[in-house]
């Protein structure tokens, strides 16, 4: 009996392990049969998971990692190779039987395939990121109002979000840029609010006040044939005079020819003695110059384009080309001369009015000008200035201003002569000249706005009437 039930044991207990057995070997063929669960953890900062769902997917699954981290990779059933596409991008090393360590090395994407024990595979597209934590932390510290959103796809950095204005938008963007190996891997997606729109115009006076004042004083001595003694004294300053020998027309001169004076200009003095042959030219003269110049050019335009005003006109100046058939050309060109006015205004977000504004007086200068084959060229006398200013509607700022002090002194002597006292001031020649210039430029923009139709502003009152428009004639009737 004991036997028995011994036997029957022992036969219920083969039962029970067979089909333990069998359960597990269904357990494992059905294990083996589904595509291994996959479990992804970053290590250090990386601290997101990466679940792979337990059935086949249609596609390979994404694994996001970042450049210079780590991965590790965990499957529930062994694993019996691997195989990586790119390795530059992302290394995978086999840790454990269950386990695959990945690194990441450089941004880029590359695929991943894992082979089981029962040969099943699962296909991984593994995509290195660049670290933008520290690129998040710094927009967030400098910018702490901005809502700025950092993405990255491989080596693309994606800014987006909305800012206060296109400066803080373009730091932003520097700031990213800095910040990734290449400046055009970052894309700024971040918006602005649109710009206030309007009409600005400008007006800007120019206020100049020029004074100059010269005095000249010299003297040249000449004797003249038929003297014993021809010759003269002078100290080269102001037109001295030169000897000819056999000049005809020359002072002193004779009809048969002999020596005499030459004298290039009698300045604004001139005396002559016939009865002793002795004679001289004397540079006597002040003067005083006083210049004033007051212009006001006003310019509208819409906030962000280009205004440009001229008033004045061009002169004509020749230029000689290069020879033609052996002969050089010469064209004509011209050049603007007058007040004129350049300025680009934009309104900005917080109602300031930001001005590009380049302001010129310029006029034709014919003290200094050059005559050329009997072409006289003025020289231009030009003012000008170029700057960039914020202001707010109407109010003004000077933006240029110059006083300038100049004295200048030409004394020549003849040595010893001219060291006499009292005597000596014949043998000594002045030149003073004195100037003085006060310049103020100043900009006052405005904001306006269109009058409402029907409204017509007055125009400039006209000293004189113009003439009357005529009259209709009117027709007789037939007959008178």
């Amino acid at each position: 009996m004991n036997r028995k039930n011994m036997r029957s044991g022992n036969i219920k207990t083969s039962i029970a392990a067979a089909v333990l057995g069998a359960w597990c070997l269904g357990s494992a063929a059905f294990g083996a049969a589904r595509t291994p669960q996959v479990k992804a953890q970053t290590a250090a900062q990386q601290s997101q998971s990466v679940t792979v769902p337990s059935e086949q997917a249609a596609g390979p699954e994404a694994l996001h990692l970042i450049e210079n981290r780590s991965l590790v990779i965990t499957s529930p059933v062994q694993v019996r190779r691997i195989s990586l596409a790119n390795p530059d991008i992302c290394d995978a090393i086999v840790v454990t039987p269950t386990e695959i360590l990945l690194n990441g090395k450089h941004a880029g994407a590359t695929s991943l395939v894992i082979w089981g024990q029962s040969g099943q595979m699962q296909t991984f597209d593994v995509y290195v990121d660049l670290d933008v934590l520290e690129l998040s932390n710094d927009i967030r510290n400098t910018f702490p109002n901005v809502p700025v959103k950092v993405r990255v796809s491989k080596n693309l950095v994606t800014l987006s979000g909305h800012v206060s204005s296109p400066e803080v938008a373009d730091k932003i963007l520097e700031l990213a840029q800095s910040m990734v190996p290449r400046k055009q891997d970052v894309v700024s997606l971040l918006q602005v609010p649109a710009p206030p729109t309007g009409e600005v115009l400008l007006k800007v006076r120019f206020a100049e006040i020029d004074r100059s004042a010269a005095k000249s004083l010299g003297a040249n001595i000449i004797s003249v044939p038929p003297a014993k003694n021809v010759g003269s004294i002078s100290t080269q300053q102001f037109s001295p005079p030169g000897l000819r020998s056999g000049s005809i027309g020359s002072l002193g001169d004779t009809a048969g020819g002999g020596s005499g004076i030459s004298l290039q200009n009698l300045l604004n003095i001139f005396i002559y003695r016939p009865d002793i042959n002795l004679g001289a030219t004397i540079q006597a003269l002040q003067s005083r110059n006083l210049l004033q110049i007051l212009a006001e050019p006003n310019v509208l335009t819409e906030s962000g384009k280009k205004a440009s005003f001229l008033s004045g006109g061009e002169f004509p100046f020749p230029v000689v080309n290069a020879a033609s058939g052996g002969f050089p050309t010469i064209s004509i060109q011209f050049h603007q001369f007058g007040i004129s006015l350049d300025f680009t205004p934009t309104i900005t977000q917080n109602g300031y009015i930001h001005l590009k504004v380049a302001p010129e007086v310029s006029s034709l200068d014919y003290s200094n000008s050059l005559t050329i084959q009997g072409f006289t060229i003025p020289a231009i006398s030009t003012r000008r200035v170029e700057s960039e200013m914020d202001l707010r509607d109407g109010q003004s700022f000077a933006i240029a201003g110059l006083m300038s002090n100049q004295v200048t002194r030409q004394l020549n002597k003849i040595p010893g002569l001219g060291d006499i006292p009292l005597l000596g001031k014949i043998f000594q020649s002045e030149n003073l000249q004195k100037s003085k210039s006060e310049l103020l430029v100043l900009v006052t923009p405005q904001i306006v706005h269109p009058l409402p139709p029907g409204e017509v502003p007055s125009g400039p009152q006209f000293p004189m009437h113009f003439m009357a428009p005529a009259q209709a004639s009117k027709k007789s009737a037939p007959g008178q």
